[in-house]
């Protein structure tokens, strides 16, 4: 798989890998941490989060011009790693909760956000485009797809792994202060420091039977008070140590990169070496017209409008998609003791999809190779059309399966029994992520390598970020999810995401064809 690849492709992708175990520790758990910690409602987080995500992307535009102007691509992926580091460890500092101070601490916990995005903006987009560097010499060019495929296999081992120790420190941090997980326990707690005694009195006995059955030595808890603080306190607390991970897991891929830094090409040498000779840069840019150019741009700008509706849904994984998760699916069969510490939670979810990755990468290549072999190989466009049709299909199987299932705001008035009785089998969370997983699998590595394909050689760095702030516009509308989720019913949620995806697979299958003349 990987020998007639460009020898920096693999440590390009450990190195990304290293950053996206970090990163996925921290998206793992970040919506119901905020949730937890602050006791904000889903539709607040849902602000929070979807500025997040944008401005995650957003600034890999930014990163993207400082690496074009600076001709410096490695030095402004160091930076980042270095930047990423430090915005991790701004928010893994224990802080007390309930919080003394709104304000500060949820100004705090952006201001750390902030500085992941920017230093994931300096990161992410360059390291993409000096892969697609790698395969701008002739001798690589016919395996530019697979190449992007394999880069981001890599990059999701590292994510299947990362909710996991995400779970496990939280519950262990749990477990070593003498109590049990409950999902459903941080919010009633918030809602009894609001409410007091004049908490619904459903809500009450429902907070009264899980605090004693979370207390693991049995005693029945008196002070409700009391409880609330200290359990609160111990699971946001859990969850910040498990932010920790996420810093060692960023040293780690500090290392590998700085490792492996001189296997990467360098576009500074690339410029150098040209007016060395007197002559442009490529020799791509002296037969590429102004004409050609526009063209190329129009041709990515128009695949970067349709991708934005794929992201809006697809993101819901970390967000609507958690809450449904922990709400609605019957969790006490997820339930692993290791002993020291148990995984179990809502969050372990966020493994399934990049496990369906790794493990559908190499039988996607395999077709697309079968099917390249006997020349039907569909074009990378078409392969994104049929990808956001996929999509499509994920929510319409979960929409299936929520017809019967009653709105959010009708769960606080459900005893917990009544509630149980109504939840789902994991099976169906295994199921949607295993069909939104191949059609992620059409659309963000190819996307990625039409990018590189397609972009003006002097724009690489640019149109990677554009591509990556497409995806921005597309994470700015998250919260629209936690909206629907707390609003309409909840098929009603899920039908928003089948209409979405199913009209950019329209567009873009009307596009196929000019798409395809400009990529020759």
């Amino acid at each position: 798989m990987f020998s007639k690849h460009p020898n920096g492709l693999i440590a390009a992708a450990l190195a990304n890998m290293g950053e996206r175990f970090g990163f996925y520790i921290m998206m793992a758990i970040l919506t119901l941490f905020i949730s937890a910690k602050f006791g904000l409602s889903e539709t607040t987080t849902g602000y929070i989060y979807s500025a997040f995500y944008a401005s995650i992307y957003i600034l890999a535009l930014a990163g993207g011009i400082i690496a074009d102007k600076t001709k410096n691509f490695k030095g402004t992926i160091l930076a980042g790693l270095v930047m990423m580091a430090v915005g991790y460890l701004i928010i893994a500092i224990p802080t007390p909760t309930p919080v003394p101070s709104m304000g500060l601490y949820l100004g705090l916990t952006c201001f750390g956000l902030l500085v992941i995005a920017f230093g994931n903006g300096l990161f992410k987009g360059n390291l993409q485009a000096l892969v697609g560097q790698m395969y701008d010499d002739p001798k690589y060019s016919s395996l530019r797809d697979s190449g992007f495929q394999i880069f981001y296999m890599f990059i999701n081992i590292g994510g299947f792994f990362a909710p996991w120790i995400a779970i496990g420190v939280r519950n262990w941090w749990l477990k070593v202060n003498n109590f049990d997980y409950d999902a459903t326990l941080p919010e009633l707690c918030h809602q009894f420091l609001k409410e007091g005694d004049k908490m619904a009195p459903q809500a009450m006995e429902n907070l009264t039977a899980l605090a004693d059955k979370v207390t693991l030595d049995g005693s029945h808890v008196a002070d409700m008070g009391a409880f609330v603080n200290n359990y609160l306190d111990v699971f946001n607390r859990g969850f910040q140590y498990a932010f920790m991970a996420a810093i060692v897991a960023m040293l780690i891929s500090l290392v590998i990169y700085l490792v492996n830094k001189n296997r990467f090409p360098d576009p500074a040498k690339k410029v150098v070496a040209a007016k060395e000779q007197n002559t442009t840069v490529s020799k791509e840019e002296i037969k590429m017209s102004a004409a050609e150019i526009k063209q190329r741009i129009y041709a990515l700008f128009a695949v970067f409008g349709v991708v934005i509706f794929f992201w809006l849904s697809f993101h819901q994984n970390g967000y609507s998609l958690t809450y449904f998760a922990r709400d609605y699916v019957d969790l006490s069969v997820i339930d692993i003791d290791l002993g020291f510490t148990r995984i179990k939670g809502a969050e372990i979810f966020q493994c399934v999809n990049p496990f369906f990755v790794v493990f559908l990468t190499p039988f996607i290549m395999w077709l697309f190779g079968a099917l390249k072999k006997k020349d039907k190989e569909p074009s990378t466009p078409m392969k994104i059309a049929i990808g956001m049709g996929i999509a499509a299909l994920a929510y319409v199987f979960l929409m299936i399966f929520s017809f019967t299932l009653p709105a959010k705001d009708a769960l606080s008035t459900m005893s917990a029994a009544e509630i149980n009785a109504i939840r789902v089998t994991p099976w169906i969370m295994i199921g949607l992520y295993f069909i939104l997983t191949v059609a992620e699998l059409f659309i963000s590595p190819l996307g990625l390598s039409f990018v590189s394909k397609v972009a003006p050689p002097h724009l690489q760095g640019l149109m990677q970020g554009c591509w990556l702030a497409a995806t921005a516009v597309g994470n700015s509308l998250l919260f629209v999810g936690g909206i629907l989720y707390t609003t309409v019913p909840i098929w009603a949620c899920w039908l928003v995401f089948v209409g979405a995806t199913g009209a950019s697979m329209i567009v873009m299958l009307s596009m196929v064809k000019w798409l395809e003349r400009v990529a020759k």
